[in-house]
């Protein structure tokens, strides 16, 4: 297992608490077209939620609405807890900057994860080792260049637009550039990381954004810790482009063929 030291991804996504709100700050390490990388936004909320004092179980479902841009600098997070019974707690945690309005809203589910009967119907995708797929040529956004992804299938590929629409399919490997052990935090952030589905299908960068993501949680944090994994096998794919938005869904995979996260996102386009 690797020994636990400062990642740059930890630095990111680091929170403190105050009087009546947790603060953070965005990073220059993760940031995308004209704001913050809105995975390692949502991770950074969900850290403000585990490390909450009245904070029990394990992340089941984080959703994430972008409500405006994002400045350069801190922000603060009022965190709720609205609703909590033996099994479930359900949280609110709104995102701002210098007491203006709410830029981002989120809504969280955690869960006390009992043991059960278990079944995974899905079975995984194959692919290449990650030994043995090669390392992505990096775009130029800061946020991208904090991973390794090793397509299998699916590589962006921009610079002459398509004369017909390709397919919005990707299946890759993704890891953190400075290797960093998978937990809830890294599963939230990649979860986002799949580039947007309309760069594959049109084969050209078009202003892009993420309005809306949830991601679901399927493996316990001790279960997580258990797999002791730096990498995912991750694939995403599209249902649909219409009128300025389209759709993305996502899984993230364990290399030993547990289904750890799945994700669907709602974003803008312009094209």
């Amino acid at each position: 297992m690797l020994t636990r030291s400062t990642h740059v991804f930890d630095d990111a996504t680091r929170v403190t608490a105050g009087d009546s709100r947790w603060r953070g700050h965005t990073s220059d390490d993760y940031w995308a077209f004209v704001g913050p990388f809105g995975g390692v936004t949502a991770a950074t909320i969900l850290r403000a939620l585990i490390e909450h004092p009245q904070c029990s179980g394990d992340p089941l479902a984080l959703t994430v609405n972008f409500c405006a841009p994002i400045a350069q600098g801190p922000f603060d997070l009022d965190v709720r807890l609205v609703k909590a019974n033996r099994s479930t707690q359900h949280w609110c945690v709104e995102l701002s900057q210098d007491g203006g309005d709410v830029a981002t809203l989120a809504t969280a589910v955690f869960a006390e994860r009992r043991p059960s009967w278990s079944h995974q119907p899905v079975t995984p995708p194959d692919a290449k080792p990650f030994e043995e797929t090669l390392p992505f040529a990096k775009l130029s956004m800061s946020w991208v260049k904090q991973y390794d992804f090793r397509f299998v299938e699916g590589e962006l590929k921009v610079g002459t637009p398509h004369a017909a629409p390709s397919s919005a399919y990707s299946k890759l490997w993704i890891s953190d550039r400075v290797p960093r052990n998978i937990d809830c935090l890294s599963l939230m952030s990649m979860s986002d990381a799949f580039f947007g589905r309309i760069f594959h299908a049109k084969g050209e960068m078009v202003p892009f954004g993420t309005v809306s993501i949830t991601t679901y949680f399927h493996a316990a944090t001790e279960e997580l810790a258990a797999e002791d994994i730096t990498r995912v096998l991750a694939v995403a794919d599209a249902k649909i482009f219409h009128r300025s938005y389209g759709d993305q869904h996502g899984e993230l995979w364990s290399p030993s063929g547990r289904l750890l996260a799945t994700t669907t996102q709602i974003a803008y386009f312009k094209a």
